[in-house]
């Protein structure tokens, strides 16, 4: 069963009768400097997206894997400017590099999505993202949709809808989780923006033999990687994802900048409410949280299962190495081999350790290492 979501950010709205339209957020109180600051973002943005049009520059969709459920489906892409010329059949070669964090976002842009022979109408947020669900009856499995912003181009995007039978999902933090960074913290979201070469990124040894064996023994279940970066990396990231042969699924990435309630948007309410929407979406699916120790996984992914003890199956911590763990600004201390609401909380260096330890406690079954 699927309750309709909350948005993780500024809200995309829903615009055809048969969308699923998402709940407004609730009011907070406003700080009139901090909403000064937010009209001044969006003036800014205003102003660039007239000066491109008036270039030649075109509006062009940014794909992001989606996924959803019986009835509907989660619709994620961003509209931007881009020069016309461009491959624009191939939007994430058109854009990478450092494009990706100059291009030109398109606020409240109209996109046209085709899922099962429906189209719906959707409207992005102030930065140019679309985050809406759609009425759509599609199958288990994954499928291919059209989404066409209003004056440009369709490009196809992918959607995996979960089998109603599955019972284990994935959700991956992905900073020193997935991949070593190797900076200090506060830099990190820096790093992520304008550092955007996948090459210059290492993987964390055995993750992603852990996730694909993961998946090979729960298959049919949703894939999430959860993390703070903004969503013009996100094409680096797929790319980073791909090269090492984590297996595919949902990013779900956050928006920097002001908001009408707050001068920083917050990665954490993000991770919460990110979180939150998917046991709302799967009420019946049970999680293997997996994270590291350097930054607020362990106590994110505590407070999730103690308020959600039927939706967690497992939390799986990678431990950071001394020198990551200074860079981080030091690690968390949970008790080794504890439990949290009746599931099982693990703890290794690496994903061969994990392993494991998901084997010791029943989550993975088989000898440790393949």
């Amino acid at each position: 069963m699927h309750a309709a979501p909350e948005p993780a950010h500024d809200a995309p709205r829903p615009i055809g009768p048969d969308s699923v339209a998402a709940p407004e957020p609730a009011a907070r109180p406003e700080s009139s400097w901090i909403r000064r600051a937010a009209e001044a973002e969006d003036s800014f943005h205003s102003w660039r997206e007239r000066r491109g049009r008036k270039r030649g520059l075109v509006p062009v969709v940014l794909p992001y894997s989606g996924y959803g459920g019986a009835g509907w489906a989660r619709v994620l892409c961003r509209v931007l400017l881009i020069r016309a010329g461009r491959d624009l059949r191939n939007p994430g070669k058109a854009v990478r590099g450092w494009r990706s964090f100059t291009s030109i976002p398109v606020a409240e842009a109209r996109v046209t999505v085709t899922a099962g022979g429906v189209e719906h109408e959707l409207r992005a947020d102030r930065g140019g993202v679309v985050d809406a669900d759609i009425a759509v009856d599609l199958p288990p499995g994954r499928h291919t949709i059209s989404i066409c912003p209003e004056g440009g181009e369709a490009v196809e995007a992918q959607v995996t809808i979960i089998d109603p039978d599955a019972r284990i999902g994935l959700l991956s933090d992905i900073d020193d989780t997935v991949m070593v960074t190797a900076l200090p913290r506060p830099f990190i979201a820096a790093w992520n923006t304008f550092v955007l070469n996948e090459h210059a990124r290492q993987p964390v040894p055995g993750m992603s033999v852990l996730y694909e064996r993961l998946v090979r023994e729960h298959p049919n279940g949703p894939i999430v990687y959860l993390s703070t970066g903004a969503w013009n990396v996100a094409p680096t990231l797929d790319r980073f994802l791909d090269r090492h042969l984590y297996p595919g699924g949902t990013l779900l990435l956050t928006d920097w900048g002001p908001t009408r309630e707050r001068l920083f948007r917050s990665g954490q309410d993000h991770k919460k409410a990110s979180l939150e929407r998917l046991a709302r979406e799967f009420p019946d699916m049970r999680w293997v949280l997996v994270g590291d120790d350097g930054q607020h996984d362990p106590e994110l992914y505590r407070a999730f299962a103690e308020a959600h003890p039927q939706n967690v199956a497992a939390v799986a911590i990678r431990q950071l190495s001394p020198s990551e763990a200074v860079l981080a600004g030091g690690r968390t201390r949970d008790a080794e081999g504890a439990t949290v609401a009746g599931a099982p909380w693990v703890k290794a260096p690496d994903g061969a350790g994990l392993a494991a330890e998901l084997v010791r406690v029943g989550v993975l079954s088989g000898p440790a290492h393949d």
